[in-house]
C-alpha cells in the first residue's frame, strides 16, 4: 500500500528536519526518511562534537600562552573524559531529534530512501508518494581511491576514537584536515599532514593560511606539501604511507580530502534528477530537473560553502516556497572559519580583488600586540579587510586569530547590511571586548 504526503524530505539532518516541521505549520502532511542518524552530520559527526573535542585545543592552548604571564603549572588533554564529555551531547541527538518530529506529527521512516520505477519513494518495506519530494541527504567522506585505501579512517571515526593513537596521520589539507591536525596535536599526539599540492585551505587567504601553518608548525604539526600519497600498506601494527621520495609510518591514517554527495544510491536516475560531481543539480528555486522534486543542504551542486547554516536558510527559502512564495532564493554573504589557535574565518570578497579592481582598498592589521589579544598573550592575530571606497562599505574580510569567529560574524553582518563604516563608527559597543576592537580594523 502506498502512503500519500504532501512533502516527502529524503535526510533528516538539520535542513530536512528543519523543513518538516516549517511545513506542519502550514498543516502539510509530512514524511522524513532517514537511513543514519537523526539530526544529520554536524550535531551528530561534525561541527557540534568537533568543536567539543576543540575544547581540549583551546584550553590546552591558553594555559601555554600564558606561562611565565601569572601562569604557572601545566595542563593536559584526557582524551578519553573528553569523549566522554562529547558523546554526553551527541549520543541522545538522534533520538531526541527523531522524537520531536514524531510529536510534531510528521511520519519518520528510518530506512534508506530509493526513487522506484514507477516515480514513487521505497523506504524499506513501505512505498511514499508525495505531491514534491526534497532531497536532503547532505555529503559523506571522500576516500582516496589508492591501493590500501581500506585502511583509510574518517573524520567520523576520528569524532568517536576511544582512544587517540601516538602517531596520526591526515591526508588532505581542507579545512577538515587542520581542524582535526590541531586537535589532535593538543591531545599530545605526533600528528603529521600531507597535502598533494603547495595550496592547503586553497579558498582562503594564502597569506593568512601560510600564516597559520607556521603557527601549527610551531606547536608541532608535520606538514607534508606538495606530497602524494600512492599507497599504504600494513607493516605490523604501523600502516606506511608511500610515494615518490616519501614514506612515513603512522599509527592511523584518516582521509581528510574532501566530502562526495549522497546522491549515488538514491535512484534519482528513475525520476530524471539530473546530478554533476557536485551534487544535485538546482535551479534558482532549488528545484531539480523533475518539477516536483527540489534539493537543499550538502547535497546540492554549488560553488558556495556547504555549511550547515546554508542549508538551515535553504529550508527556510523551500518553507516559504510551499507556501505561495515565487522569488528566487537569494543568497547572503557567507562566512567560513577553520576553528583552531587561532582560527582562520573570511566572508564576502578576497583580499586579491583590492590587487585587481581600483575601486577597492585592502587594509592589512597586524594585531598581536592590541590589548585583546596581548591580554592571553595570544601569539598571532591578524586581519584583511577590502572596502568599497565608493560605497564607504566593507565587503570583504579574512581573520587570523583565537577570536576570528566573533569577528567574522560582526563583519558578515556589516557586508550584508551594506553598513556604511561611518555608521557602524557611531555605535558603541562594551569595552573591552573583541566586537569594540572593530573600528580600528576599518
Amino acid at each position: 500500500m502506498t502512503k500519500q504526503y504532501d512533502v516527502v524530505i529524503l535526510g533528516g539532518g538539520v535542513a530536512g528536519g528543519s523543513l518538516a516541521h516549517s511545513l506542519r505549520r502550514q498543516h502539510k502532511t509530512v514524511a522524513v526518511v532517514e537511513d543514519n542518524l537523526f539530526g544529520g552530520t554536524c550535531p551528530n559527526r561534525g561541527c557540534d562534537p568537533k568543536k567539543i573535542l576543540m575544547s581540549g585545543l583551546e584550553v590546552t592552548q591558553v594555559v601555554s600562552d600564558m606561562q611565565g604571564n601569572g601562569i604557572t603549572g601545566s595542563v593536559s588533554v584526557n582524551w578519553p573524559d573528553l569523549m566522554r564529555h562529547k558523546r554526553q551531547y551527541t549520543n541522545p541527538i538522534s533520538d531526541a531529534t527523531r522524537n520531536g518530529l514524531i510529536s510534531d506529527g510528521v511520519d519518520t521512516y528510518h530506512e534508506h530512501a530509493h526513487f522506484n520505477s514507477d516515480g514513487l519513494l521505497d523506504a524499506g518495506n513501505q512505498i511514499l508518494a508525495g505531491k514534491q519530494y526534497v532531497i536532503a541527504t547532505g555529503q559523506r567522506p571522500a576516500i582516496l581511491a589508492i591501493p590500501g585505501s581500506q585502511f583509510f579512517k574518517t573524520s567520523t571515526d576520528f569524532l568517536n576514537l576511544d582512544n587517540l593513537p601516538k602517531d596520526v596521520t591526515f591526508v588532505g589539507g581542507g579545512y577538515i584536515g587542520f581542524e582535526l591536525a590541531g586537535i589532535a596535536r593538543a591531545a599530545g599526539a605526533t600528528v603529521h599532514l600531507v597535502h598533494h599540492n603547495n595550496r592547503p585551505l586553497k579558498q582562503f587567504d594564502q597569506q593568512l593560511v601560510y600564516e597559520e601553518i607556521k603557527r601549527l608548525s610551531k606547536l608541532g604539526v608535520d606538514f607534508h606539501l606538495n606530497t602524494d600519497v600512492e599507497k599504504i600498506t600494513q607493516v605490523g601494527e604501523q600502516f606506511v604511507l608511500s610515494g615518490e621520495k616519501f614514506r612515513l609510518p603512522t599509527d592511523m591514517v584518516f582521509c581528510t580530502a574532501g566530502r562526495i554527495p549522497n546522491v549515488d544510491t538514491l535512484g534519482l536516475e528513475n525520476v530524471g534528477v539530473k546530478v554533476d560531481q557536485h551534487g544535485v543539480i538546482v535551479d534558482d528555486h532549488l528545484k531539480t530537473s523533475n518539477p516536483n522534486i527540489f534539493a537543499m543542504g550538502d547535497v546540492v551542486s554549488t560553488k558556495r560553502p556547504k555549511l550547515t547554516p546554508v542549508a538551515g536558510f535553504e529550508a527556510g527559502y523551500l518553507a516559504s516556497y510551499f507556501n505561495g512564495a515565487t522569488d528566487p532564493i537569494q543568497f547572503k554573504a557567507i562566512p567560513t572559519i577553520v576553528f583552531g589557535q587561532p582560527s582562520l574565518g573570511q566572508v564576502g570578497l578576497p583580499s586579491s580583488v583590492a590587487t585587481d579592481d581600483s575601486r577597492y582598498m585592502l587594509i592589512t592589521n597586524d594585531m598581536t600586540k592590541w590589548y585583546s589579544y596581548h591580554r592571553l598573550n595570544e601569539p598571532l592575530a591578524k586581519a584583511k579587510v577590502v572596502i568599497d571606497c565608493d560605497a564607504e562599505t566593507v565587503v570583504g574580510a579574512t581573520v587570523l586569530s583565537n577570536h576570528a569567529d566573533y569577528l567574522i560574524n560582526i563583519l558578515t553582518m556589516m557586508i550584508d547590511q551594506q553598513m556604511k563604516i561611518g555608521d557602524f563608527n557611531q555605535q558603541i559597543l562594551a569595552y573591552p571586548t573583541v566586537a569594540s576592537d572593530v573600528q580600528y580594523l576599518i
